[in-house]
């Protein structure tokens, strides 16, 4: 099956969102600074849940499953600056910060992440 720029694009577009719903549970991250205290609660609006509940959508398997392989596709980019690219306006970041972060202009950096999935689908479309 050929994958289309589009697709390619809008794949890992859903792939950053599935990586973003996965459960974190908790001290599943390296600890920082070694604290074991409870979260201080700052506001008494914030003690007894005045605040709107946040229901967190756990992705599927076959989510999680399209996410890797979407994250596999960055392989086939060799610059880590063009995957930084690519993943970055994946996650819906804007070009300022991108062009930032990698030290390139606008145009420069949308041609190279335009190249980038090119190189994604010669690879695939194998």
């Amino acid at each position: 099956m050929a994958l289309t720029t589009t697709q390619i694009v809008d794949r890992l577009e859903l792939a950053a969102s599935t990586l973003r719903r996965l459960p974190n549970p908790p001290r599943s991250t390296p600890r920082r600074d070694g604290n074991i205290w409870p979260q201080v609660i700052h506001d008494v609006h914030e003690a007894y849940g005045y605040n709107k509940t946040q229901i967190r959508a756990v992705p599927s398997a076959k989510d999680i499953q399209h996410m890797e392989e979407a994250i596999d596709w960055l392989r086939y980019i060799s610059e880590p600056d063009d995957r930084k690219i690519l993943w970055m306006r994946a996650e819906g970041f804007r070009w300022r910060p991108i062009c930032i972060q990698v030290g390139l202009t606008r145009s420069t950096a949308h041609r190279r992440a335009v190249a980038a999935v090119l190189t994604i689908q010669r690879a695939i479309n194998r």
